[in-house]
């Protein structure tokens, strides 16, 4: 049986997504009725995010219909930069490019009351966050650039090939970057084992000269 252009491409942008680093994932959180929950990314510069979020609480006991909460959304950058911030809604999106490394939060909490007296009610909330070729929406690309499937994906192939090549860049950055740092700690220790070894042997000999002087003027050698 033979395979389309179409299909093989396809299989091929799935194998080249799936060995790059947190493409897409979905999250579901149970709020707490005060305080925050949080979901954490760790985040390369240059990638682009994109995140849906919705609110909801389950069908009711008294079989009366889902009930749409309000929620607060946060979302920060590792140097604590406020990249998306909404109050009051029950969905919502954020979109971003990182400018730095390190670890991206998207914290939520309950904004309206839903605790009836004598009733426990959770609010659930559901994060679709997505990284790299997967934020991209190629289907308006495609409609707008008028493209064929087959361009569609030779595209898609080429964005992960990117994203793979710009990956390991990165870690090969990072593993410079930690690489210098230990060697610079090993020289830190080294320094100062040696000022160590110096100070010991210097009141070691003071101890010994101080001890004759005090043994001789006192006549006891």
């Amino acid at each position: 049986m033979n395979s389309s252009p179409v299909h093989v491409l396809r299989a091929v942008v799935v194998l080249l997504a799936a060995t790059t680093l947190r493409v897409v994932h979905g999250v579901w959180l149970d709020l707490p009725s005060s305080g925050t929950k949080c979901v954490s990314e760790d985040l390369r510069p240059g990638d682009i995010v994109v995140g849906d979020y919705y609110a909801f609480i389950g069908q009711q006991a008294d079989g009366n219909s889902p009930v749409l909460p309000t929620i607060s959304v946060t979302v920060t950058s590792p140097r604590g930069v406020e990249l998306h911030r909404q109050e009051n809604v029950t969905y919502g999106q954020f979109a971003f490019t990182t400018s730095d490394s390190g670890t991206y939060l998207a914290c939520f909490s309950e904004h309206s009351d839903h605790h009836e007296e004598g009733k426990t009610v959770t609010v659930t909330v559901g994060i679709d966050w997505k990284t790299g070729i997967a934020a991209k929406d190629w289907d308006t690309f495609a409609k707008r650039e008028n493209l064929q499937e087959i361009e569609v994906e030779l595209m898609k192939v080429e964005a992960a090939v990117r994203l793979i090549h710009g990956n390991l860049i990165y870690l090969k950055e990072r593993d410079a970057a930690l690489r210098n740092m230990s060697e610079a700690t090993n020289a830190r220790v080294t320094w100062y084992s040696m000022v160590s070894l110096g100070v010991c042997i210097f009141v070691s000999v003071f101890q010994v000269w101080y001890l004759r002087r005090f043994f001789t003027k006192n006549k006891i050698i």
